[in-house]
């Protein structure tokens, strides 16, 4: 079954089309536009601009959806719709320029989704495994527990931590309850699987891409020390520099800096040497989700 799948991110609008048949997801055509609809996050209020990037994103996607075709069409929202304000005006303008219905996530409901995705898309998972996925306004984590699986999301990711300054030493005390309760209550032999944009630029700065290529990046692994090397790279070259280092996207040069620290803090509060990256995320996630609701 063909079906499409967008999320609208804090820091880009993302596209997947693919064929779904149970929990296997082949995707057949992908795009990705930053559309930085978080700007001014920390203002709690959609920016007038911001939305309007994200609208001219969406009518873009549905053109190409139109031509590859799709039974279904899942479209989600994130952090920094459901923390704004003005999240309904927002989703009756995307409603009345685009025909879409928006479904906005909870922190919960993105994490399940990018657990959904991992699995389905990444070998090797196991019952200890733990699952990271950075964006632009929050950062989830998902880890097995005897009791089922675990879901936190917290209010720490690169735009809103780069549009508020805040400090290494600030981004890890925010962490830190969530880190603490999972050194007590995951498993010992825990594994972590990296999820979106700073993991991936992350790996394809590693490989030294000169273009993108999701079948190297994914499921490629990262040790803690290559991490840190690459975070000390990135703080030496500067906001302009950053632009010009291969694997990293431009767009995202002003935010990197902190989505990378976010890695960083979660590894070395958890005693992890490394992690392996993940191209499957909460898009899969939501287009299985798509695919079990219209078999019902």
């Amino acid at each position: 079954m063909r079906l499409a799948g967008i999320d609208i991110g804090t820091n880009s609008t993302r596209l997947l089309l693919a064929e779904v048949e149970g929990e296997r997801v082949a995707a057949v055509k992908t795009d990705l536009i930053t559309t930085r609809l978080g700007q001014g996050i920390n203002g709690g209020s959609l920016l007038p601009e911001a939305m309007e990037r994200t609208l001219l994103a969406l009518e873009q996607f549905l053109e190409q959806i139109h031509v590859f075709g799709a039974k279904g069409i899942i479209t989600a929202a994130t952090s920094a719709v459901r923390d704004a304000v003005n999240k309904e005006e927002f989703l009756q303008r995307v409603k009345q320029r685009t025909g879409l219905q928006v479904l906005v996530l909870s922190g919960m409901e993105e994490a399940a989704a990018s657990y959904r995705g991992v699995l389905s898309g990444l070998s090797g998972c196991s019952e200890s495994t733990l699952v990271l996925d950075v964006g632009g306004g929050s950062t989830e984590m998902i880890w097995p527990e005897k009791q089922g699986i675990q879901y936190v999301s917290c209010p720490v990711g690169a735009v809103r931590m780069t549009e508020g300054g805040h400090s290494p030493g600030q981004i890890t005390a925010m962490l830190a309850d969530t880190l603490q309760r999972i050194r007590e209550q995951a498993a010992k032999d825990l594994s972590l699987v990296a999820v979106g944009g700073t993991a991936t630029s992350l790996a394809a700065m590693s490989l030294q891409l000169e273009q993108y290529q999701p079948e190297l990046v994914h499921g490629s692994y990262l040790p803690l020390a290559e991490i840190e090397r690459l975070y000390a790279v990135l703080a030496a070259a500067g906001p302009q520099g950053r632009k010009k280092i291969k694997g990293l996207q431009p767009q995202r040069a002003d935010i990197i800096l902190a989505g990378v620290k976010i890695i960083e803090i979660v590894l070395q509060g958890l005693n992890l040497p490394g992690l392996r990256v993940s191209e499957a995320d909460i898009l899969h996630g939501l287009v299985i989700k798509l695919a079990r609701s219209l078999s019902e």
